[in-house]
């Protein structure tokens, strides 16, 4: 929510800072094409192990280390000791794009290589059912969307850091701020994405394997997360968490 330090311009070449710019809008795209990739699956419209060569013989045994294969490299990735090693490596405003392409590629990797499981667990037949559910679905992706850009989306998405760095202009730290969703809710991001796996007319075992890895990434990574908020910011967020839910909104404190 906040940076520690403000950054400052690094002297590099205009050519350098070009491509930190291309790095980081072509990282951006293939975000997005991991997010489209895993919507597609939890909706049920991307098909299943495009990238796998067979069948596994143990499916849910694949899809379970799948998704936490991915739940780890995002939480790693998310960790101040993994930003500060990276950006040995790299130039700072890249660190944030990097790991959007990261989590783009291994998105793509994961849905690519996703097993299908025989079962369904439920499946809705009431066609008001269906249509309801199916709203949820899209409220709830869609609801992830609206809580980027209700804190910085161009900097969550690393494109504000390196459209920056191109103008060669300081980076003013992000102040930490409650406005719009993250008025009533501490983790609307998180929120939209329980909503987007949870509510689906038909819940075969392929699915629920995909929700129940997701939760339980999502109430781990918090875990982390907010330990991390309180160290960083202090009291003004000891506050702010008796002031907002966790995930469903409270509007009174």
């Amino acid at each position: 929510m906040s940076d520690a330090v403000e950054p400052k311009p690094e002297k590099t070449s205009g050519i350098g800072r070009l491509v930190v710019l291309l790095y980081g809008v072509t990282s951006y795209f293939i975000g997005v094409i991991g997010l489209v990739a895993i919507i597609g699956l939890a909706s049920g419209l991307m098909p299943l192990a495009y990238l796998a060569s067979t069948k596994a013989t143990s499916p849910v045994i694949v899809n379970f280390l799948l998704v936490a294969i991915w739940g780890l490299v995002h939480s790693g990735m998310a960790r101040d000791s993994f930003k500060v090693l990276i950006t040995r490596f790299i130039p700072e405003p890249a660190e944030r794009p990097t790991y959007v392409l990261i989590a783009g590629v291994t998105s793509v990797l994961m849905v690519g290589l996703w097993q299908e499981v025989v079962g369904v667990i439920w499946s809705a037949a009431d066609p008001i059912l269906v249509i309801f559910l199916w709203v949820m679905f899209c409220f709830g992706w869609l609801y992830l969307l609206v809580a980027t850009f209700a804190i910085n989306h161009f900097d969550l998405f690393g494109l504000r850091q390196v459209y920056l760095h191109f103008r060669n202009q300081p980076r003013a730290p992000l102040s930490f701020v409650k406005s719009g969703l993250y008025k009533f809710s501490r983790h609307p991001i998180q929120t939209g994405v329980l909503i987007g796996v949870w509510f689906i007319p038909t819940m075969t075992a392929t699915h629920l394997i995909l929700s129940i890895g997701f939760t339980v990434y999502i109430f781990i990574g918090l875990w982390f997360e907010e330990k991390d908020l309180i160290r960083d910011i202090g009291e003004p967020y000891e506050q702010y968490r008796k002031q907002a839910g966790m995930f469903l909104p409270k509007f009174f404190s």
